[in-house]
């Protein structure tokens, strides 16, 4: 029986579609299709039935009704790039259709979408095999098209966290498109977006303390230190007028060894004059009481803002993490060293 080879030696356990072949030397035969080895990739391409259905596989199989002049875009797109947090799912639930950029009549299929929007080959760019649009065009689609600002928000957050594509390098993209579709969505996204949120449940959580806690845009992952110079903590948000900190805790931190590590954290934050104040996954389930306690912690901390014995100045030894440029400048193994907590962090 035909076995389809690897789609890619950099990308295992992904397989690319085939035609049915009557010899059996291409692909499947007809009759061998219509068995219980094979699944249809659509567009008359054929898959072995064990091949996981992946977020990356889907992505092969969409690619594979594409000619040289077309691509991926969209979320798929920034994950074959290597975004981390593009799972193709909304919430880790349903699956979304990958999006991909077609010149021609091209049938949409389960589990892909097609646009025709004008693409320059400049945008497009082959990794590993597949071809996809450059990541400041793919983020801008997915910040255009997405289900909502928040949605969009944290298309360019999440870009940004990966090094993908800066804010200026998104800003000047969308700065020369004319009035296409979700084009004001796009905008608004960059006016609020930021280049050092670790995840998209941050970059959520800063959406509630901003709009509906009405306070002042909080600066993300700032680094703080005390008067003399030594790191007290990285908070995933606060604002250095006041000294208030926004914590966020994921599931990971539900256990007894993270919420130990917490309260800790939390000691030495107040121990120099801030005043931190915890959101936990299960916040989400009444987010007005937690905007009720951010405000309270708000108040707290502009009471105690004069007495402060702590700073967001780095010192000279302190290696700066805050901004794409600054992780794009970054040697391997300062990049190992400084940025693989960031994920965990989440």
């Amino acid at each position: 029986m035909f076995i389809p080879p690897p789609f890619h030696e950099r990308r295992p356990g992904l397989v690319a579609p085939v035609r049915v072949d009557a010899a059996g030397l291409r692909g499947p035969t007809r009759a061998q299709a219509r068995g219980p080895r094979w699944r249809s990739a659509g567009c008359g391409l054929w898959v072995p039935a064990d091949v996981p259905l992946t977020a990356a596989q889907r992505t092969v199989e969409a690619a594979a009704a594409l000619r040289a002049d077309e691509a991926v875009t969209g979320w798929a797109g920034l994950a074959w790039l290597g975004a981390a947090w593009f799972d193709g799912t909304r919430d880790g639930t349903r699956s979304r259709p990958v999006s991909v950029v077609a010149r021609r009549h091209v049938m949409a299929q389960p589990g892909f979408e097609v646009s025709q929007e004008f693409l320059h080959p400049r945008e497009i760019v082959v990794v590993d095999g597949l071809p996809v649009t450059a990541a400041v065009r793919s983020v801008t689609y997915e910040m255009r098209y997405a289900d909502g600002l928040g949605a969009a928000l944290e298309a360019i957050d999440m870009a940004c966290y990966s090094d993908l594509v800066s804010l200026a390098e998104v800003r000047a993209y969308v700065d020369q498109l004319g009035p296409v579709t979700g084009i004001q969505q796009a905008r608004d996204a960059l006016l609020e977006a930021d280049e050092n949120s670790w995840s998209p449940r941050e970059t959520r959580m800063r959406g509630l303390w901003t709009r509906l806690a009405g306070l002042p845009r909080p600066r993300c992952n700032l680094p703080v230190f005390t008067l003399d110079g030594r790191h007290v903590g990285t908070p995933d948000m606060i604002v250095p007028r006041s000294g208030l900190v926004g914590l966020y805790h994921g599931d990971s931190h539900l256990s007894l060894v993270g919420a130990s590590k917490d309260n800790r954290q939390d000691a030495d934050f107040r121990d120099v004059g801030l005043e931190p104040v915890s959101m936990f996954a299960t916040d989400w389930y009444d987010v007005d009481d937690w905007v009720r306690r951010l405000s309270a912690a708000s108040r707290r901390a502009w009471e105690q803002a004069g007495r402060r014995r702590w700073t967001v100045e780095a010192p000279s030894w302190w290696t700066g993490t805050e901004t794409v440029e600054q992780r794009r400048a970054l040697t391997a193994w300062q990049r190992e060293r400084y940025l693989r907590y960031r994920r965990v962090a989440a």
